[in-house]
């Protein structure tokens, strides 16, 4: 079976939107992010179901019940964004009674980091290229 070509795009447009708020620093659009791609997963899972009458034994014949483990799969992935959702709203709030707004600051001890590492590589960049720059006079076997 293939999948229907409107829910590929679907697919693509809700994991595109939801990663590109992903990158985002407010934590409100993280938050959108995550929303949007759980959507975007949970249309994916359905669109590999099967399609057919209830999976109910009697009811339906054999041939014709859909496939109820994606319908499940779905369920459980609804239940653990709205976990994570509330986990980042939580953490937002926080954020914005603290700092009084909802943006992702760099790490100090990060930018420590990067300039100790670009210290210690010195002005020409890599130690290899110092090294390189010395045997330009040699000539090998």
């Amino acid at each position: 079976m293939s999948p229907n070509l409107t829910y590929v795009v679907v697919v693509g447009v809700l994991v595109a939107a939801g990663v590109t708020l992903l990158l985002e620093r407010s934590l409100t659009r993280v938050l959108m992010g995550i929303v949007l791609l759980a959507n975007g997963v949970n249309v994916s899972i359905l669109a590999g179901g099967r399609f057919g009458g209830a999976p109910i034994v009697g009811t339906t014949p054999d041939g014709e019940m859909s496939d109820p483990l994606p319908q499940a799969m779905i369920l459980t992935a609804i239940v653990i964004t709205l976990g994570i959702t509330a986990f980042l709203l939580a953490l937002a709030y926080r954020s914005w009674r603290l700092v009084g707004n909802d943006e992702v600051q760099d790490d100090v001890e990060d930018r420590r980091i990067v300039t100790l590492a670009e210290q210690d590589a010195g002005p020409g960049g890599d130690e290899e290229s110092d090294e390189d720059s010395d045997d330009e006079g040699t000539t090998g076997p």
